[in-house]
């Protein structure tokens, strides 16, 4: 709300992907069109649109003019855009190592999504606002990676083959290999400014560590999922801005995950 970005026009599209992305995975449409038989598209549009208005009207940089008034009209358009009945094809990932398991699964079940965002990511590397804007939006797909949990036999033969730090190492590594291109691109384009970089490195494995070393802490073989709340989406994004107590809270995760693991495994 605070951050100035370099063009007026940068605003509404920011805010417009917003809208965009919670239209997008939105689950009610069908339970919309049962119970507002006649204006389910009119809610669905002052849905998004209080949304966008909300952000538009809270930024104290951002002045109204026509390109973002014209926005209104686009969101128009998502009263039409409706899940399809039938799931779009998905990619198996199939050269992405089993020990990356979690990844595997979850770039197969949000394959368009996932290549969607990986884009955005890459072009993010254009400006310093908007690398960090869209690393912000990436911590919220980044937290479900590691949200479900495996059955109890799958974990006890993952990790008898696989330590706990093994495990740490190869994923942070495919981590930063996925998000290498923005780190290249931003040296590039913005290589005077290598010091926002520095710090997004930083930021960014210090939450991926986070929510990883947290999976194994809380695991237990009678729950299907870890539960990623809110809460503790801001508990960790406090941690990683403030980096030293994020390493503080991952040696803390790592030990007590290790110790929930040797329960299952041994040893």
């Amino acid at each position: 709300m605070i951050v100035k970005l370099p063009q007026t026009i940068f605003y509404p599209l920011l805010y417009f992907s917003i809208v965009l992305v919670f239209h997008i995975n939105r689950k009610d449409i069908p339970f919309l069109k049962k119970t507002f038989i006649g204006n389910w598209r009119l809610l669905i549009f002052l849905e998004s649109a209080f949304i966008y208005t909300l952000f538009i009207m809270a930024n104290i940089n951002y002045k109204i003019e026509k390109f973002g008034l014209l926005m209104f009209l686009v969101i128009i358009l998502l009263c039409f855009l409706q899940p399809k009945s039938k799931p779009l094809p998905t990619l198996q990932w199939n050269f992405i190592s089993n020990n990356l398991f979690e990844w595997k699964s979850y770039m197969r079940k949000n394959t368009w999504m996932f290549i969607l965002t990986y884009l955005i990511l890459i072009a993010s590397a254009y400006h310093r606002v908007s690398l960090i804007l869209c690393g912000i939006f990436l911590l919220d797909y980044l937290s479900h990676v590691y949200e479900n949990n495996e059955n109890k036999e799958m974990l006890e033969v993952y990790f008898k083959k696989i330590s706990l730090k093994e495990k740490i190492h190869k994923n942070v590594f495919f981590f930063n290999a996925l998000l290498l291109p923005t780190y290249l691109g931003f040296l590039v384009l913005n290589f005077d400014e290598s010091l926002y970089l520095l710090y997004y490195i930083s930021f960014m494995n210090c939450y991926f560590l986070l929510i990883l070393t947290r999976k194994y802490k809380l695991y237990h073989h009678h729950e299907k999922a870890n539960y990623f709340s809110i809460v503790v989406f801001i508990e960790y994004f406090v941690y990683s801005m403030l980096i030293i107590p994020a390493f503080i809270m991952i040696c803390i995760n790592r030990k007590e995950a290790q110790k929930n693991i040797s329960k299952y495994v041994g040893n």
